[in-house]
Parts: structure tokens; sequence; C-alpha cells
């Protein structure tokens, strides 16, 4: 069903009491409203099988992070997730400061490295192996690693959801933060003042206020009837803890609970019979960012398992099929996940942020297909956790401008994720509030400020920004003032602009030589000191006037070879980049050359570490793109693509004569060819085309895996013949159908008795008889796997 958590929570609760149960319990939300009368923030499509309670249920949704709820004597309440029972006590008038000796008597921490961890190796189904390390993690010991075993999940988005959860969580010190209180002495009291959920601020293990999430409150009274009580308190590492972990259990929960479905039991029958159409479609997409630091999509899809056939006669099915596409009217359908039949999740990444997608389901039994489970779709979610808020600026004044300098580190020295787009850089005046952005960061560096009043402050911080536009809170501010160049300096803006003619000062009024290096102190003119741009009215060259040499002029940036010829451009007016002749990204060892000297055609080659055993990407006068491995070890083969616009082509050849040598794979519009072939006439081929299938070749087989076999057996005997596969065990009984051969007599009627996977026993119309009749039989047969 598709509804609101108040919605799904009400039925159970409602049915429950028009059942008799639960006389006296009530509650305060209802299916369009939270407690505190805010609408619902999701809409839930989920499925649940008659038998699961209420309580599994209401739990279920807070680990999904829909909602938190908590009793008020027998009412129960639920809010939207992180509103009411998330509420920010920190700041404002009168912030909630638990202070030493007043509120707080002890505060006790208990800090263990337990659990800790710096790389994951993720191992799914399919023999899927990943791994994956947390570079920021803290590391006592050095490498310290840990294992996810999880079915199910054989693509690297689920992998690396599932492997940043364990890390993020084992990266550092898991410390219990617990804090005696008094009612005695205390300004804040628990319940009137602060409650769970609420954050506040308390002292740290060094005794610094910190703001810190209330998790548990413990009233207490002892021997003497004195009143105390203690707090259970979690920080930002554990508050993302609790986050991930939601979002993990969203991957390897699901919503469906295990239960008898009454059906009556299933004849055998030589038919495979069509599964049912699965119910309860879920579909879970979530936001993951992937090794290049771009938010990418990943869902979780589950559904009720299929326990009857479309005629309600029970079956146990043999797997799923889940299939997938843009959800667009006409657009294709693809299969993206098998699951065994106990296994009714699937997962599947990467997908596309922004997008919708649609999702249908089907079982298998026997190879017989199921009917579709009813479809549904989900837009793939954008990255919303915003990045850590930057460290304070480092602020320098000198020679009249302001440098800001960011650290590249978040609060509390945290790493910056891989999807960090920029970090802003704020300027106000402390006297007229009002930030205004000045400028950007990529990484750890400064940001050269000019132009600012002298003796006057102002105040400067950061905010950071990550490739989905998330935005963190703003830093801590810091205020400086620009200093004067000199004591006695002109005052500010009694020289300006207007003051000077146009031109007035150009190159002519300055004497040839008067301005020499030796005039400059190093590292006096810096980037601080040219705020306007400089203009060139002749060139700038390395090298010789003429022939090879590189130059800035008014065109831009130019090298040019010994005979004067232009081999690289870039445009001053377009910025546009030209680069004639050989470009290599190195000059020995593993490198790429584009148009290596001497190549006929436009070319890339990709160079070894050593030798000149090299792959080349070209493109041949038809303008097809052509692939050429490097040729084996021993040098007598390579493989081949020719891509062209009416046909796709890939072969093994041999190098000494670029003959056919091995396996190839041949696509035109109208047919698909796949096959082995060599000069020795030796050709195994399949031929796909929209009117048939064409196999050519010999047909064989050798393993348990086979899946069609096909052989002619000589026999001789009387009464039976026991007739083997002709090869190891099977792994499942196969099916098959024969022809006997050789002059038999026409009473003679031939029977398959009792097939497994070794083979099967022939026998005749005459078996039975005492005397059956010996002949000898020339047995042709098919047999086949499903």
């Amino acid at each position: 069903m598709s509804s609101t958590p108040g919605a799904i929570l009400a039925t159970f609760l409602q049915e429950g009491q028009a059942r008799g149960a639960a006389a006296g319990f009530s509650w305060d939300f209802t299916p369009a409203h939270d407690s505190a009368g805010q609408p619902w923030a999701k809409i839930l499509t989920i499925y649940y099988q008659p038998g699961i309670d209420a309580l599994t249920t209401l739990i279920n949704l807070a680990e999904q992070g829909t909602l938190d709820f908590r009793m008020a004597g027998r009412t129960l309440q639920a809010y939207n997730a992180d509103t009411e029972l998330g509420r920010d006590l920190t700041s404002g008038s009168g912030p909630v400061d638990l202070r030493s000796g007043r509120d707080v008597v002890a505060a006790p921490d208990i800090g263990t490295y337990e659990d800790a961890a710096t790389s994951a190796l993720v191992v799914g189904d399919d023999g899927f192996r990943m791994s994956l390390t947390n570079g920021a993690a803290e590391a006592p010991w050095g490498r310290w690693e840990t294992y996810i075993g999880q079915g199910g999940v054989s693509d690297p988005g689920t992998a690396q959801l599932l492997a940043e959860a364990v890390l993020l969580r084992a990266g550092h010190e898991q410390v219990q933060r617990t804090r005696q209180i008094t009612p005695h002495t205390a300004r804040w009291l628990p319940w009137r003042d602060y409650r769970p959920g609420d954050r506040i601020l308390a002292p740290d293990e060094a005794g610094a206020m910190e703001s810190l999430r209330v998790r548990q409150m413990t009233v207490t009274r002892d021997e003497k009837g004195v009143l105390g009580g203690n707090l259970v308190l979690n920080d930002r590492l554990l508050e993302r803890d609790l986050r991930l972990a939601r979002r993990t259990a969203g991957i390897v929960g699901g919503s469906t609970a295990e239960g008898g479905s009454g059906a009556r039991p299933a004849p055998e029958s030589p038919t495979p019979r069509t599964p049912a159409a699965p119910a309860g479609l879920i579909v879970n997409p979530l936001a993951y960012i992937d090794e290049h630091g771009l938010p990418r999509g990943q869902v979780t899809v589950t559904w009720g398992a299929v326990t009857t056939a479309v005629n309600a006669v029970a079956l146990t099915v043999g797997g799923y099929e889940l299939f997938m596409r843009v959800n667009k009217v006409g657009a294709p359908w693809f299969l993206v996940a098998v699951t065994e039949a106990a296994d009714t999740s699937a997962t599947y990444s990467p997908l596309v942020v922004g997008w919708q997608y649609q999702f249908k389901v089907r079982a298998v039994n026997l190879g017989k297909k199921g009917l579709f489970s009813s479809s549904a779709a989900v837009t793939i979610p954008d990255d919303a956790d915003a990045p850590p808020v930057p460290a304070a600026p480092a602020l320098e004044s000198r020679l009249g401008v302001v440098h800001v300098t960011w650290d590249g580190l978040g609060v509390g020295g945290a790493p910056m994720p891989a999807d960090l787009h920029r970090v802003l850089v704020w300027m106000q005046d402390p006297l007229a509030p009002g930030w205004q952005e000045i400028g950007a960061l990529d990484a750890a560096g400064s940001l050269v400020v000019p132009g600012l009043p002298c003796d006057l402050d102002r105040e400067f911080s950061f905010t950071s920004v990550d490739r989905s536009g998330n935005s963190s809170a703003r830093s801590a501010s810091v205020t400086i003032a620009a200093v004067r160049l000199v004591e006695g300096d002109a005052a500010d803006e009694s020289i300006t602009t207007g003051a000077i003619v146009a031109n007035a000062i150009t190159a002519a009024q300055i004497a040839t030589g008067q301005i020499q290096a030796g005039h400059i102190a190093a590292n006096q003119i810096t980037a601080a000191k040219l705020e306007a741009v400089l203009t060139l009215a002749t060139r700038i060259v390395a090298g010789a006037a003429t022939g090879a040499r590189v130059e800035l002029n008014a065109d831009g940036l130019e090298a040019y070879n010994n005979s004067s010829v232009q081999t690289v451009s870039i445009s001053s007016a377009s910025g546009a980049v030209s680069i004639v002749g050989q470009l290599a990204t190195g000059v020995t060892g593993r490198r790429i050359i584009v148009n290596p000297a001497g190549a006929a055609d436009p070319e890339i080659r990709l160079m070894p570490g050593t030798g000149a055993n090299s792959a080349r990407i070209w493109t041949d006068t038809d303008a097809a793109i052509r692939l050429n491995s490097d040729n084996s070890p021993d040098g007598t083969r390579r493989s081949e693509v020719i891509q062209r616009g009416d046909e796709w082509r890939m072969h093994m050849v041999q190098t000494a004569d670029g003959l056919a040598g091995g396996g190839y794979m041949f696509a035109q519009p109208d047919e698909l060819e796949v096959g082995y072939n060599d000069i020795g006439g030796n050709l195994n081929r399949f031929r796909f085309s929209a009117a048939s299938t064409e196999f050519i070749g010999k047909w064989s087989y050798g393993t348990s895996g086979a899946g069609l076999i096909m052989r002619a057996v000589s026999l001789s005997g009387g009464s039976a013949y026991n007739v083997t596969w002709g090869g190891p065990i099977m792994q499942t009984t196969p099916r098959v159908v024969f022809t006997p051969d050789n002059p038999i007599p026409d009473r003679l009627h031939f029977y398959v008795r009792n097939p497994g996977t070794s083979g099967f026993e022939l026998t005749s119309n005459e078996s039975g008889l005492s005397t059956p009749t010996v002949f000898v039989v020339l047995l042709n047969l098919w047999a086949w796997r499903m």
C-alpha cells in the first residue's frame, strides 16, 4: 500500500481495537497529520503480510527515518523525523547550557576502539567483491580491516553504501558520554526545559561547552530519598552513525514478513505451472557519492514471496527476475537482477539522480515465466547531506590587502567529502551587518582581498557547497583591518583614477632599461600587486626571435618548431587550444601518445612500461574507429575491433599475416554472428537474424553444467539398455528425445525409464518377455536441462 506513516499505524491500531485489543490505549496523530499537527512529510509504498505486530511496524518505520515516537502515559505520539523530537536549544537568547558544578556534578566518558576499521571488503552474490578504504579514519594501529558479507548485493553502488556506513562508524573512537545531573542547584531541569531528542550545550571531556543531543534521561532517588539523575548524550559523530544505520536498514532490512499462505498442496505435474504475480512491490531509492565525488542513485527493491500459481495451486518458485526502465512511454525494459527462491529483495546501481525509473518483478518456476507484478515508479533523489562546516578563516593583512586562508578541513579537523565543490568566502562590515560573497576556494589555499579601506574592521567567514548544491552552516567568523603600506601613506581615495588622464603613464614615459630585475626585491611583485589587467602591446618570447620558440603575444600563447611552423596555439580571444604534431604524456615508461610521428592516420598509441608492443586506436579513410591490442606474449596473436556506422566487428588475428586466428563477433543491422574461425578451416559459429538462428560446426559438451547434449550411442542387449550421458554427472535431470536406428522389427516400441543425472534406462514393449529379442540399436538422442 502507499500511505503516510500515520495511516499505516492507525490501520493497525484501529483494527486491533475493533477486535477488542489494546483497551485504554490511544494515539493523537491522524493519517494526514503527526502529533504536532504537521502534515506527514513522507508517503511510503510498503507491504505487510498478516501476522506482523504493530510494535515491529512502529520500530521499522522509525529505523527507516520516517518518524520519531514517544509515549505520553498510554498515548502514542508520532512526529515527522527530526522535528518535534529534535529541537535545537543551543542558540538564541536563552540557550540550555548545562554547566559543571551547577547542573552537572560528574561527566564520565568511556571510549573504545573495539570496532575500529580503516578498510572493508564487501562480498556479495555471483563472486562480487569490492574493497573500500576510509583515508580519514583514525588508525592507531595502522591499517585495520573488516568484512561485510551481504547476500543479494552484486552492484558497486549498494556495496559502496554498505561499506561507507560501516567505515564511517568504525573510523573513529566510540565514546559513551554520560553526565550526572542534580536538580538541587541546576538552572535547567529535565522534561521542563529539555527532553530526549533535544540538542543542548554540555561540557565535553575537556570541560568545553559542546552541542550534544539528549539520547536518554534517567531520574533516580537514592536510599536517603535524594533526587538525582543522568543523561546519555550523542555527539555529531554518533548522530551521523545513527543516520547511517537507518539508511543501511533500508537496504538490508525490507518490510515483508514471512507467514503461511494456506494454499492447498500441489499435485505432481509434468508441465511447469505459471507463477502468480508478486504482490507488494516496494522500491526504496537512495543517493550516494561515487569514487569520483559525483552523486549517483541506488535502489533496494523488495516484494512479497510467490507461493501459488495463477490457478491458486501451491508451488515453490525457483527465483525471481527484476526488470527496470526509464519511466517513459515506450521505453524498453531491461533485466537488471535475478535472485534465488528465498530472496525477495534485490539492489541495483548506479542510476542518474533526478531521473524517474519504473520497476516490475516476476517469479520463475522451472523455466516458466510468471506474471509480472504491478510496476512501481520512483524518482532517484539527489544527495541531501550538507558538507561539514569549514574551519574558521585564518586572516593576515599586509601591503594593504587581506589574505583569507582556509586549511582544507572542517570544524574539529573533519575531512571534507569527495563531492565538495567549493568553499565560499563571505565578508561584512561589523558596523553595518550584511554578508556578501566575495570569492571561492576549490581546495585549501588563500584568497587575496584588495581594495579595503585601511584601519576599518571587516569580518570574514566560510560556507561549503557540494556538487548537489547543499550548503553548510556558516563557519566561525574572524575580524581584521587592512593596514597601510607605510606610515604617512596617502589618505584613502586622495589619489583616484579620475586624477590621472587616460594613457598618461605609458611605456614611452619610462626610459629603456631603467626598471631592471635588480630594482625589484624577490617576491615583491605578487598577484596582490596586479589588480588590473596587464595588456601586451608587443610579445614576450622564450627562445630565439624566429625558429623554435614559445611566445606570449596579443593573440595568446603560441609555440613554433625549428621551421617556424606553429605547433601550439591558445587563443586569447576564445580560449581555444590547437595542437599540431605529436602530443605525449611522457618520454619513457607507460604513456599515451596522440598523433605519433610517422603515423599514416589520426591515431592514439598506448605504450607499455618497456618495449614497443603498443596498442592503437585510430580512424581510417572511411571514418571507422579501429582498435588493435598489443601482441600476445609469444608474438603470434592480437585482437582487433572495427566500428562503422553499419558494422561492428571483433576478432582474433594472426600477427604475421592478419588472417583469422580464433574467436570473433560480427554485427550488422540485419544479423549477428558469433563463433570461432582459423586458417585451418575450423569453423564453429552461430548466426542470428530476425528470421532464424543458424549453427555451423561441431557440438560437444564435457561438464555437469551443460544445458544441451547431442550424441549417438550404439547399444546391444535384450530386455533393457542402460544409456549414459557419456560424460559427467549432470547438475539436474535432463529431458530427452531419441530416435532408434538400424533395422529393427516394426512391432518394437521403445520407452524411457528412470531418467536421472547420470543417464536413463531404455526398454521396449518386449522387455518383459521371458526371452526378449536381442538386437543392436543405434540411438540418436537430444537431451536438455531446463
